[in-house]
């Protein structure tokens, strides 16, 4: 699951583009299929999102939920693409971004009926 909060004026208009470079770098520095995981996004009002002081109305948080397994430096990386990438593709400075990944073991994840470390038709591999 990756969870997206930003002002919800500021978010409608991105929601396709946020998605294409998430699922992108997703898969480029995780191995992950595009559009593999469930993507939500929660579009805020003013006064329902207090953000650091010296952002913009442009501040962005992006939570990203994995099966543990991979390395830090794999997750610094995935960090890196998107600062740059969304940076590059919607003008949102880095400044302005807060991304955190969250891992779980994979007995912790429920999908298609079964837990994470029952799968074993996973097309990529979470140790990376």
């Amino acid at each position: 699951m990756i969870i997206v909060y930003a002002l919800k004026n500021k978010l409608a208009p991105r929601k396709k583009a946020l998605m294409d470079i998430i699922f992108n770098c997703l898969h480029l520095e995780l191995g992950i299929p595009p559009k593999k995981h469930a993507l939500r996004f929660i579009g805020l009002e003013a006064d329902d999102f207090f953000y650091p002081e010296g952002r913009s109305d442009n501040f962005t948080v992006i939570e990203i939920n994995l099966m543990q397994g991979r390395t830090e430096f794999t997750k610094k990386r995935l960090i890196k693409m998107l600062f740059s990438e969304l940076e590059d593709k919607l003008g949102i400075l880095p400044i302005d971004v807060e991304i955190t990944i969250k891992e779980q073991q994979a007995h912790c994840w429920g999908f298609r009926g079964m837990t994470g470390d029952e799968a074993r038709d996973l097309t990529y591999s979470i140790y990376r």
